[in-house]
């Protein structure tokens, strides 16, 4: 990619951030069609090792997905996520998704990523290799998120760092829920069923 493209890329990722809502909510409406695929149709790669892990595993669980940054101004959001992991990990799965689409504000590699979540935040949610999740070379986890003809009603693709997915138990995605949004809302506490 030429060093133009990159800049422009940038500059644009940071215009549409400043503008975008991020307290924006969406839920699937009931008479949404069947979903293309499911959560449990994906493979991603650890963070740490980078082994190949099988988000069938998840299967009978609520999972939230998070595209995460080490220095973004919602990156203290660690911290909250890590909190209701430790509180409802045992019926909510947190995975996140370190991205570098916003700012380039999450530039480090995967040891470097892995080190300051650890440190910095105590993280121990499942966290996995740096994705893109907008743009040509969108992870394929992000494309299903974010593509209505895939996941059966959504189209809404991260507008900043710190998105959330909501999948049910059954792999189907039910929300999505902007940077602002806290583990702690009600509205996202109702997602769950908390």
């Amino acid at each position: 990619m030429s060093v133009l493209k990159s800049i422009l890329i940038m500059i644009t990722s940071l215009i549409t951030g400043m503008f975008a809502d991020k307290s924006e909510t969406a839920a699937r409406p009931e008479n949404a069609p069947v979903a293309k695929q499911s959560l449990y149709d994906f493979k991603v790669k650890s963070l740490v090792g980078g082994k190949t892990v099988d988000l069938s595993k998840y299967k009978g669980k609520k999972v939230v997905i998070l595209n995460v940054a080490s220095k973004c101004g919602y990156t203290k959001q660690y911290a909250d996520w890590e909190k209701f992991n430790k509180d409802h990990g045992d019926k909510v799965v947190v995975l996140g998704f370190p991205a570098n689409n916003f700012g380039g504000q999450e530039p480090g590699t995967s040891e470097e990523i892995a080190t300051f979540c650890s440190a910095t935040y105590g993280v121990t949610f499942p966290m996995f290799e740096k994705v893109s999740v907008v743009g040509d070379d969108q992870a394929p986890i992000y494309k299903w998120l974010s593509t209505k003809d895939l996941n059966g009603w959504n189209d809404k693709v991260p507008t900043w760092n710190f998105c959330k997915y909501v999948i049910n138990e059954k792999g189907e995605l039910t929300n999505f829920f902007a940077s602002k949004v806290l583990p702690t809302d009600p509205e996202f506490l109702k997602s769950v069923g908390i």
